[in-house]
């Protein structure tokens, strides 16, 4: 009786936390599902939006004390959240090093509402991470005079910054001398107010992912950038011009069944006109040959801009990054989660949030409520998430380079026994247009059996990165094997994930393997989320069916289906 009475509440706990963790699966699949038929906008806000909005407060208060931006109607921008968070400090007991912000949020509030005209449609400098004290901000680009003189101020204030709508505008003679010098004054009151504003939430750098100078439309240059500012206003500020594709190369994505690698955007085009300029402080350590940036492919190109910002956040204490595109609703929101996720995975922001968590907060904070759905907006939002095997194999690869230089270690994954006779299918069962892929057809997961499956032993970081699995799909216990041949057992992750990790006490290699497993948690279960509801359709039948196969895996081992029904 004893026996028994011990049992039940192991047994007990053990449905609590699956039960906890298919919720938390199915509150994932909920928000993407609202995502794809729901255009927010702060003024039309409902039940269901309020839930999503309230629970990203919840998730930013596990760690942060913060304040809010009011913009309760969509006053100050009509696409930005209705209650915009700003990070103070981290709130965590044991964090006795914190950082507190010296920033009053009367002023920050007053600042926001008086340099919104500053930037295209409204989307201000807006902090949305901190790291370490400083704020990593989104935006959009400098509005240009086409976009100041095509909305009047009246319809622009009192509309709610919802005008979404660009007005004609008559061309202005370039001989009129003083129309010219009431262009210079405005431009000299709407940016010194935004540069007010990145000088109050101490921002130095300034990311710029315009493959553009200016955005030129129906022969007006309706927007601008910093690196072009006539007057060079934003001359004291470190300026970092990395362009980078729009949404609608991604169509090119999906046509190449959401096939990355080997896919170069093409530089010749008429319009493209912004170079690539990185001060040499940043480029010399990071053994990158930034000279061949237009022969990268897109892999390539994400994973060297992720690994610039990342090197720039950390190369200053005290000064803060703004990220931005053109209109800021795609390019920037993809730096900024992967930003977001990597910090998580490496245990400096958001320490306490479990792989559902923070994958919840990215996609319901940096895309739905400060997004909006344009052509090919789901292409770079499921890139986004699914280039998390990029990132964890350029992790493996740091683990595989310490190896060399300390006692070497090798993880290996045990299969259990009821799933042995599964096989892992990869991405590359058939071949991939990419050149960068032509072996890929020489590369598969084993057949599992008895034996464990090495990790990285048997494979490359590159086989690792062309892998629609990374680390696998079903359930099982990682392990690490010291150079002395001794094997350490690891608790599990929460039930919620596939991966049980515990790599504590075992250096730097254990660390990043930790890592890994974090990242690939937070990518299987977005896969199997996006799989149940929005689903990928290819632009032609795919050999392989590579990618729908792997969602489809995803979703069974979640007890999810997926509907193949949008893009």
């Amino acid at each position: 009786r004893c026996g028994t009475m011990a049992a039940s509440p192991s047994s007990g706990g053990g449905l609590i936390a699956a039960g906890a963790a298919a919720r938390r699966s199915e509150d994932i699949a909920d928000l993407i599902e609202l995502f794809s038929r729901t255009q927010y906008r702060a003024k039309e806000v409902t039940p269901r939006v309020e839930r999503v909005e309230k629970r990203c407060l919840e998730l930013f208060g596990r760690d942060y004390k913060y304040s809010v931006i009011q913009n309760t109607n969509g006053e100050v921008c009509g696409h930005y959240p209705r209650q915009i968070v700003y990070l103070e400090y981290e709130s965590v007991e044991h964090n006795k090093d914190r950082f507190e912000s010296t920033v009053q949020i009367s002023k920050l509030q007053d600042l926001v509402n008086r340099s919104k005209m500053a930037r295209c449609r409204g989307r201000f400098v807006c902090p949305v991470i901190l790291y370490n004290g400083k704020h990593i901000c989104r935006s959009s680009t400098l509005a240009g005079w086409g976009e100041l003189y095509g909305r009047t101020g009246y319809n622009y204030i009192f509309s709610g910054g919802s005008d979404d709508t660009w007005a004609e505008s008559e061309e202005v003679p370039e001989d009129d001398s003083a129309v010219r010098n009431g262009e210079s004054q405005l431009f000299d009151k709407v940016r010194g107010l935004d540069i007010k504003l990145l000088r109050y939430l101490s921002v130095r750098y300034i990311c710029d992912l315009m493959v553009e100078n200016k955005k030129v439309k129906f022969g007006l240059n309706v927007t601008s950038s910093e690196k072009v500012d006539k007057a060079q206003r934003y001359a004291d500020f470190t300026l970092i011009s990395v362009p980078y594709p729009g949404c609608e190369f991604f169509k090119d994505y999906k046509d190449r069944d959401y096939t990355a690698e080997g896919l170069v955007f093409n530089w010749n085009q008429d319009f493209v006109d912004a170079p690539l300029s990185i001060p040499a402080s940043f480029t010399k350590n990071l053994n990158i040959d930034w000279s061949d940036y237009q022969s990268w492919d897109l892999v390539q190109q994400t994973q060297n801009y992720l690994k610039l910002l990342i090197h720039i956040i950390n190369s200053d204490d005290e000064s803060g990054l703004l990220v931005h595109c053109i209109s800021g609703w795609d390019r920037t929101p993809l730096f900024v989660s992967l930003l977001r996720l990597s910090l998580w995975a490496d245990g400096l922001i958001h320490a306490s949030l479990e792989p559902s968590e923070i994958l919840y907060l990215t996609i319901a904070y940096d895309w739905f409520l400060f997004g909006k759905c344009t052509p090919f907006f789901w292409q770079i939002f499921f890139f986004c998430f699914n280039f998390l095997k990029h990132i964890i194999s350029e992790k493996f690869s740091a683990c595989r380079r310490k190896g060399r230089t300390s006692s070497p270690q090798t993880v290996v994954w045990n299969k259990p026994a009821p799933l042995e006779d599964k096989l892992l299918h990869p991405l590359t069962d058939g071949k991939s247009s990419s050149s960068s892929s032509s072996n890929q057809s020489e590369q598969s997961f084993p057949r599992v059996g008895s034996s464990p499956l090495a990790v990285p032993g048997r494979r490359s970081a590159g086989e690792y990165a062309r892998s629609g699995s990374s680390l696998s799909t079903d359930y099982g216990s990682w392990q690490i094997v010291s150079g002395c041949g001794s094997i350490h057992d690891h608790a599990p992750l929460p039930a919620e994930s596939p991966f049980p990790f515990s790599f504590q006490d075992e250096g730097p290699s254990g660390r990043i393997l930790a890592d890994c497993v974090r990242l690939e948690a937070v990518r299987e279960l977005f896969l199997a989320a996006y799989s149940s509801t929005v689903g990928l359709k290819s632009a032609a039948p795919s050999p392989s069916g590579a990618i729908s196969g792997l969602l489809e895996q995803f979703a069974r081992g979640v007890g999810l289906r997926g509907s193949n029904t949008i893009i």
